[in-house]
């Protein structure tokens, strides 16, 4: 039922295959390949990286992780880090192995995106304030915890012969159990996690439709959603309460909100790179961080006019 994502960190390390071209013996730098003809040496290999889209990138990641530590590591302990990381684990189970292969990561360097992550929303809760009229906005909208039966199915059809079913006076435990396609709550009567408006791992048309049900309801046409169609039970709906009983999931929400929008973390890394004040030594590099910060302002990540050449 719930949305398999594989969340990927901001700042990601990447290996990449370069093809480079016949090493001129006489180049300097330490060796790093020996070859019949010739040799690559680290400064060959540097200068063929820092051209590259993906060495570029690696490097703005490194600079932006290393701001952001500086910054807000006193506020994201490895106990955090690990607790993220053990959520995951405990998700994918026997996949988790492979899904980092596929995603081209280790366990080291999946720990290294999600304390990233963790970085990254310290900052943003540091830099960016939530305004009293925000919170009125999400308020209106809010709805508090809810809990719901569901059934599952592929059909249109079977999700209109369950319910005609449950008006025949059939149990909706005993249709969850025969018809549902849910292997996680099929034999639980189709019982999910309680959730609220906040939630972002269930279906919005879903959501939607559950928080129209008063107790002890159920959906009368089938809702669809990315997964099939639902026939939904309402086991638990109380009454919404006040702000303050709920400012603090209302406050997740906005901040969540917020991080999805690439405008606002975009500001929100500038300003992290501008008190890092970070001084770019090699002129071909110069522009790396030109997404996140104006190199043309005077509070800008700045470049000297020396090469590191």
């Amino acid at each position: 039922m719930k949305k398999n994502v594989w969340k990927k960190a901001a700042a990601a390390l990447a290996f990449v295959g370069i093809a480079l071209g016949a090493a001129a013996c006489s180049s300097s730098g330490k060796t790093v390949v020996n070859y019949k003809g010739g040799k690559i040496t680290e400064q060959q290999y540097y200068d063929e990286m820092k051209k590259s889209q993906a060495g570029q990138s690696t490097l703005a990641n490194m600079i932006i992780y290393d701001a952001l530590e500086s910054q807000y590591g006193k506020d994201v302990s490895d106990k955090q880090v690990t607790k993220e990381y053990n959520k995951y684990k405990k998700q994918y189970g026997s996949s988790f192995s492979s899904i980092l292969e596929q995603n081209g990561l280790t366990n080291s360097s999946f720990k290294k995106n999600l304390k990233t992550n963790l970085l990254t929303e310290a900052a943003l809760k540091h830099i960016k304030k939530i305004t009293s009229a925000q919170e009125k906005k999400a308020w209106k909208s809010y709805q508090p915890k809810v809990t719901v039966q569901h059934i599952l199915v592929s059909k249109k059809s079977t999700a209109e012969k369950i319910i005609q079913e449950l008006k025949d006076g059939k149990s909706f435990k005993s249709l969850a159990k025969k018809y549902s396609t849910d292997t996680a709550t099929k034999n639980d009567a189709g019982k999910l996690p309680a959730f609220d408006s906040t939630d972002t791992t269930l279906d919005s048309d879903f959501k939607t439709a559950a928080f129209k049900l008063k107790t002890g309801e159920y959906t009368t046409t089938p809702v669809k959603s990315q997964y099939g169609y639902h026939v939904i039970k309402m086991i638990k709906h109380p009454a919404k309460g006040t702000f303050k009983e709920h400012k603090k999931e209302i406050d997740k929400q906005i901040y969540s909100e917020m991080a999805q929008d690439q405008n606002v973390m975009k500001s929100v890394i500038s300003t992290v790179l501008k008190r890092a004040d970070v001084s770019i030594k090699d002129n071909d590099l110069k522009n790396v961080l030109s997404s996140y910060v104006s190199t043309g302002s005077s509070t800008s990540t700045s470049s000297s006019s020396s090469s590191s050449k």
